[in-house]
């Protein structure tokens, strides 16, 4: 638990999954949505240079063969997705159909209920909102567009992932982030369920929280030295 009001950051840059929202929310929801959904996304889109890259890079590293056939591609998807595996194609093609979704109305995307109004707040208050995770960019924007708190996305400036950042668990990519941002390290607030991103976060020179939700896979994590908040609600800003 935070036990004093800590030094108002410039930026607070938000994890998405077990941090603001339910990892069964993502898993169970985006998850079943995407996955029955990924052969006809491929060959309904042939044409489409992501989709074509996605495709060649799933082939290349899985060791298929370059003719190999959509069904092929989509049993490692799949195993990938069975795996937890953050594989960046897999990422891009699960964008795109989650993306599509989200436009059609099909999904909608859940927040904790104290993260809105925090996060309104936090904005309203002068502090910057940005977004690092693993999912694609392309699939971290309609999240927080179509919520069921309405939409977040116009509180959220900058969003982060493994192909525009890097690796969540390397401190590199939080540099990336800072000059991205262009502020100090010491001025950045990282919010997250996951320790080794804490400690990545922190060896770049963040400042840190973690995120104890009850009821999520984190909640009784070994945070060592980081701060912890079961909710939003408990962390306070004081002016610098």
């Amino acid at each position: 638990m935070t036990d004093m009001a800590e030094t108002k950051p410039a930026w607070i840059v938000l994890d998405i999954e077990g941090t603001t929202s339910s990892t069964s929310s993502v898993h169970v929801g985006l998850y079943d949505y995407a996955r029955p959904r990924l052969a006809v996304w491929i060959d309904t889109h042939p044409d489409d240079p992501e989709v074509q890259d996605a495709v060649a890079q799933t082939r290349a590293e899985a060791g298929l063969p370059e003719s190999a056939s959509t069904d092929e591609v989509v049993q490692v998807l799949h195993d990938w997705m069975d795996g937890d595996v953050k594989a960046t194609p897999l990422k891009s093609l699960q964008g795109q159909i989650w993306a599509a979704g989200f436009a059609e109305g099909d999904l909608i995307a859940h927040f904790f209920p104290d993260v809105p109004p925090a996060l309104r707040s936090w904005h309203s208050g002068g502090v910057r909102l940005a977004v690092f995770s693993s999912g694609s960019v392309k699939s971290q924007q309609p999240w927080f567009r179509h919520s069921d708190a309405g939409d977040l996305a116009i509180l959220i400036e900058q969003y982060f992932d493994t192909v525009n950042a890097g690796p969540k668990r390397e401190a590199v990519s939080y540099h990336r982030i800072a000059g991205a941002l262009g502020c100090a390290g010491d001025r950045l607030l990282f919010l997250s369920d996951v320790p080794a991103e804490l400690d990545a976060a922190s060896q770049a020179g963040w400042g840190t929280t973690g995120v104890r939700r009850p009821g999520e896979p984190s909640q009784n994590a070994d945070f060592g030295a980081h701060p912890t908040v079961a909710s939003f609600d408990e962390l306070t800003f004081k002016e610098s």
